[in-house]
């Protein structure tokens, strides 16, 4: 068996208003939407690229601190978040709050080398968009935090997705 794709499925109120946040904010098209009986609606946004990370609640604690500088309530089940690699995540930022995000914390410099942002998007995910700052092959093991075998490691922001 060889896995293909990851979705992460969100459920949102307001599906046009989502779609409207998430293209504005990440430049993320709509490739594809369906309706069905009783006002079911679903739109697909793809991404080049995705990972599956898994993280104890000891690394979001740790994640939280380093990105916001204190512990995040996380009004989703398992604590769920999205991250997102852009290119520049001062702009990333600047996008998300145009899009009308809440600002949760600043462009901050991780310890694994990276620049991340945290935003509550309209819909109360929340939302981290990171920037590598450190192209380094390898760079998932060497990092402070990581603690893992390379390839076992958390992705390039920390974040559980």
């Amino acid at each position: 068996m060889t896995t293909r794709q990851l979705r992460l499925v969100l459920e949102v109120d307001d599906v046009d208003a989502a779609v409207a946040f998430y293209r504005q904010a990440l430049g993320l098209p709509e490739a594809d939407a369906y309706e069905a009986e009783g006002g079911a609606r679903v739109a697909i946004l793809p991404i080049e690229t995705a990972t599956l990370e898994l993280a104890n609640p000891a690394q979001i604690e740790f994640i939280d601190r380093v990105e916001v500088g204190r512990p995040v309530a996380h009004p989703f089940p398992g604590r769920v978040r999205i991250a997102f690699e852009v290119t520049d995540a001062v702009a990333a930022a600047i996008d998300l709050e145009a899009a009308g995000a809440t600002p949760v914390a600043p462009p901050t410099r991780t310890p694994w080398n990276s620049l991340n942002a945290r935003a509550e998007a309209p819909d109360g995910m929340q939302v981290t968009v990171f920037q590598e700052l450190d192209d380094t092959v390898g760079r998932h093991h060497e990092r402070a935090g990581a603690g893992t075998e390379p390839g076992a490691g958390s992705g390039p922001d920390g974040a559980a997705a």
